[in-house]
Parts: structure tokens; sequence; C-alpha cells
């Protein structure tokens, strides 16, 4: 009988995973997979997304709070608000200061940047999503 590994290859398997490069020997740094998203968990935390499609979902989603908008995008001023999860903010692939802005959030999530992470919602069992 063949052996086949049928789970997802997170690593390299997404174009902007490099956006997590800073993250990787952080013993708290987890990548998930997140809808078409990979996400970089720490300590439990969501921080960072990335998103490799059509906008809004072609870029950087930051993972915080409607309260920690303003003074992230003073510090972040090409962060807008996602277009569909408006509770993050997102900067697109597409901006000229990608790359930069990027490896930046990135950096200040390794920092443990108080303005960033969000407690996930915790996941529900297949056997309760199929109860009416």
């Amino acid at each position: 009988m063949l052996s086949v590994d049928l789970r997802p290859r997170l690593k390299g398997a997404h174009p902007l995973v490099w956006v997590f490069e800073a993250l990787e020997n952080d013993p708290g740094y987890e990548l998930r997979r997140m809808f078409n998203l990979r996400a970089a968990y720490l300590d439990g935390l969501i921080y960072l997304a990335v998103a490799q499609g059509e906008e809004p979902w072609n870029g950087l989603v930051v993972c915080t709070s409607h309260d920690r908008h303003a003074d992230l995008q003073r510090d972040f001023p090409e962060l807008v608000a996602h277009a569909v999860l408006g509770k993050w903010l997102y900067l697109s692939q597409n901006h000229p200061e990608f790359e930069s802005t990027a490896l930046k959030l990135a950096r200040a999530a390794l920092e443990r940047d108080p303005r960033l992470g969000v407690e996930p919602k915790p996941r529900r069992s297949r056997a309760a999503k199929k109860k009416p």
C-alpha cells in the first residue's frame, strides 16, 4: 500500500510567506492556514496574514481591533481598513511600500507590539457544525 502525505505544505506553498521569515525562529511562532490565507500566530494570538489573489485579498492583513486602527495608521499610513474584514487593517501588495512596510510590521509582531494580535475564535468541532 502506497503511503502519501496529504497534509498541506505550508512552508513555501504561498508566495508571500517570506514576510514571516523574521518570526520563524521565535518559539511562539506558528504558521496556519486560514481560508485562502496563511496566518502568523505568536503565543496563540493571530498577528498577521498574507493573501494572494484579487483585491482585497492580495497583500498583508494586520490582525488588530478597531480601537487600535488610528494609532497603527499614524505609524503605518499605508494601512487601510480591510474592505471585507473591517476590524482588521490591510496593506495591498500593489502598494509601492509593500515590502518595507510588511517587514516592519513583521518586526513589530516579533516584538509583541500591543497594537497587534487578536485571540482567534475557538474552532468548532465537525460534530458541532453538523448539529442543527
